[in-house]
C-alpha cells in the first residue's frame, strides 16, 4: 500500500512538472507609451500551444481570426491555426529544425535570474538576439517560425529594442494531456493561409469591373439613380454606380484602386474619379438626369459661363476623390509599336489613399469615373474602394471626419457642355463657405493640374497658383512633375523626336501620362466657425491661335468634428 501510495505521488509529481503555463510579454525598450502585448505559451511534455492574450474590450471588426500555433517536439513539427468560427478553420504545418535561418552562439549570460545561451542571426537587416535557458530542464517558444533552439526563451530582442520577455512560469494542473485538438481544419500551404487572412480583413468593393468609357451617341437614363447599376452618361465618357457603402470604424485607411487601359484611344486623357454629393437640394446627378441647364453657373470677365464648378446654398460640386491621367495607348497599341529595350505594360494603375473623405464614401453613395475622350473604343477601367484595419475595435458609432466640398473646375461633364476651366486668364475662383460649430482642425485638399498642350500652353509652363484667405494671401504653390520620363513602358504611342525624347517624358504642370496627381494639403487650423471665402488665382496663359489654356483645381475642405 505505502509503494502504491509513493509510485501514485511521483506519477503526479511528473504530470505536474509536465504542465505549465508560461507567459511572455512584448515591449518597445526605452518607450513610455505603455503598449505592450502579451503571448502565452501552455506546455504538457512535448507538445505547446501558443497563443497571444486579448485584452480587448468592445467588439471587434469583422475578419478578426483566433490564431494559435500548436508544436510537436516528438515530430519536429508546428501548426499554425486560423479560426474563424466553429465550423471556418485553416492551418498550415512546417518544420521547427529544417529553417533557413542560422543562429550562432555568442555567449553565455545570466538574464532575468535564468542562466542562459545567447544567440545571435539577421534577417532583412535587421537583427534578432534570443537568450535560451536549458535550467527548467524542458523546450518552450513563443516564436516557433525561425526555427529551434535547445531549452526555454527566456528574451528575444530585435535590434535591441523590440523586446519579448519571459515574465512568469507557473504549473498549470488543469491542462489537458493533449493541447492539439482532433480537428484543425482545412490544411493550407502557409501563402494560402496569408491570403484568406488578407481576403477576411480587408474590405474591398467592386464599384467597376472592365468597364467601357467612350464617346458614344446613347440613349440619356432618365430617373432617379437605381442601386448596384452601372450607368453611363455624357455620350458615354461617364460612368456611374449608386451604392451602400458600410460606415467603418475611423481607424480603416480607406484607398481607391484603379486600372486602366486603352481600348481604341491613343492619348493621354484627363480621368477623375469622384463621389456626387447629395447633401443639397442640386447635384450634378440632376445636370446628367435633367440638363446641366439645371446647375449654378459662374461667368468670367468675357462672359464665358462654367457650370457647377462652386459651392452654392443648394448646390455642392463634385468631390474629387483620384485625379488621373491616361497614358498613350497602353495595352491597345502593345503590339503595334516595338521599340528595343522597351516592354509595355498591361494596363495602368493608381492606387490613392482616401481615408480623409471617409464621410462621403459612408450610406448612400454615388461614385462615378469620367475619361475624357472622343474614341469610339475609348478606355476600359476597373475601380475598387480598399479598406485597411489598424485596430481590431469595430466600434463605427463614432467617425469625427467631416468634409465640405468648395470647388472643382474639372469638367467632368465636357461632352454635356461643361466648360473647361479657362476663367483663370481673366479672373480668379472665389467661394464663399460656412464652418459650423464644433468643427475644428481645418485643412484644404487641394488638386491642380495645368493644360494646354503646345510649347507656350500651361501644360509645359509652371505656374504659381495662389490660396486667398478672407482676403489675406495664405498660400503658393507650384504644381510640376519632372518624373514623367520614369512612366515610358506605360505609353506605347507616344511620339519620339529627332533628340530621343518621348513626349510622355516631358515634365508637366503637376502631372504625367499614367500617372496619378497628389493632393496637397494646406493648414486652415486658424479658421474659426462662420462665414469665410477661399480664392484661387492662377497666371493662366493667353490663347494661342485656336489653342487655349485651361486649370483643373478642386479643392475640399477637410475637419473633426468635436
Amino acid at each position: 500500500m505505502r509503494n502504491t501510495l509513493l509510485i501514485l505521488v511521483l506519477f503526479a509529481t511528473m504530470i505536474a512538472s509536465a504542465q505549465q503555463r508560461l507567459v511572455y510579454q512584448s515591449y518597445m525598450l526605452g518607450s513610455d507609451s505603455g503598449d505592450t502585448t502579451f503571448r502565452e505559451v501552455l506546455r504538457y511534455k512535448n507538445q505547446l500551444k501558443i497563443n497571444d492574450i486579448r485584452t480587448f474590450e468592445g467588439f471587434l471588426i469583422d475578419g478578426v481570426s483566433t490564431d494559435v500555433t500548436y508544436v510537436d517536439y516528438d515530430t519536429d513539427s508546428a501548426y499554425f491555426q486560423m479560426k474563424y468560427s466553429e465550423a471556418e478553420s485553416y492551418y498550415y504545418v512546417y518544420s521547427l529544425k529544417t529553417s533557413d535561418i542560422e543562429f550562432r552562439e555568442v555567449g553565455e549570460e545570466k538574464l532575468l535570474g535564468y542562466n542562459c545561451k545567447k544567440y545571435k542571426t539577421s534577417i532583412n537587416s535587421n537583427t534578432i538576439e534570443v537568450w535560451m535557458t536549458e535550467s527548467l530542464g524542458y523546450d518552450a517558444s513563443p516564436v516557433t517560425s525561425r526555427g529551434y533552439l535547445k531549452g526555454v526563451m527566456v528574451r528575444q530582442a530585435i535590434n535591441g529594442n523590440r523586446i519579448m520577455d519571459l515574465k512568469s512560469v507557473k504549473k498549470d494542473k488543469k491542462l489537458k494531456k493533449s493541447l492539439m485538438p482532433d480537428n484543425l481544419g482545412v490544411r493550407k500551404t502557409g501563402k494560402e493561409l496569408n491570403q484568406i487572412n488578407k481576403d477576411k480583413l480587408i474590405l474591398r468593393t467592386h464599384v467597376f469591373a472592365d468597364e467601357q468609357i467612350h464617346f458614344v451617341k446613347m440613349d440619356k437614363y432618365k430617373g432617379s439613380i437605381p442601386f448596384d447599376t452601372v450607368l453611363h452618361y455624357s455620350w458615354g465618357t461617364i460612368i456611374l454606380k449608386r451604392m451602400e457603402l458600410p460606415t467603418l470604424p475611423e481607424h480603416y485607411q480607406l484607398f481607391v484602386e484603379l486600372r486602366q487601359r486603352s481600348n481604341g484611344d491613343a492619348y493621354d486623357r484627363s480621368g477623375s474619379v469622384f463621389v456626387i454629393p447629395t447633401d443639397r437640394k442640386l447635384s450634378m446627378a440632376n445636370a446628367l438626369i435633367d440638363s446641366i441647364e439645371t446647375i449654378p453657373v459662374v461667368y468670367d470677365k468675357n462672359g464665358k459661363k462654367y457650370q457647377g464648378i462652386r459651392i452654392e446654398d443648394d448646390y455642392l460640386p463634385v468631390v474629387e476623390l483620384v485625379r488621373f491621367f491616361t497614358p498613350f495607348g497602353v495595352n491597345h497599341f502593345n503590339d503595334k509599336v516595338k521599340i528595343d529595350g522597351l516592354e509595355w505594360e498591361d494596363e495602368a494603375y493608381y492606387k490613392m489613399e482616401v481615408s480623409e473623405l471617409s464621410d462621403r464614401l459612408s450610406g448612400d453613395v454615388i461614385i462615378g469615373a469620367f475619361i475624357g475622350n472622343y474614341d469610339g473604343g475609348g478606355h476600359k477601367v476597373s475601380l475598387d474602394l480598399v479598406a485597411y484595419p489598424n485596430d481590431y475595435d469595430g466600434d463605427a458609432s463614432h467617425n469625427s471626419r467631416w468634409s465640405l466640398p468648395l470647388f472643382n473646375t474639372c469638367n467632368v461633364m465636357e461632352m454635356s457642355g461643361q466648360n473647361y476651366g479657362r476663367l483663370f486668364q481673366t479672373d480668379s475662383l472665389t467661394v464663399e463657405f460656412d464652418v459650423p460649430e464644433g468643427v475644428d482642425n481645418l485643412r484644404l485638399r487641394y488638386i491642380t493640374t495645368g493644360h494646354g498642350g503646345w510649347g507656350g500652353g500651361d501644360e509645359f509652363n509652371p505656374k504659381e497658383n495662389t490660396i486667398i484667405v478672407d482676403g489675406e494671401k495664405v498660400f503658393k504653390y507650384t504644381p510640376w512633375r519632372c518624373d514623367c520620363a520614369t512612366y515610358r513602358e506605360f505609353n506605347p504611342v507616344s511620339g519620339n523626336f529627332w533628340n530621343g525624347v518621348s513626349s510622355s517624358d516631358l515634365s508637366r504642370s503637376g502631372w504625367c501620362p499614367g500617372t496619378a496627381t497628389n493632393p496637397v494639403y494646406f493648414d486652415l487650423s486658424d479658421l474659426k466657425p462662420g462665414h469665410h471665402t477661399i480664392t484661387v488665382a492662377i497666371p493662366q496663359g493667353a490663347d494661342e491661335g485656336g489653342s487655349f489654356s485651361h486649370w483643373m483645381v478642386s479643392g475640399v475642405l477637410l475637419g473633426e468634428k468635436k
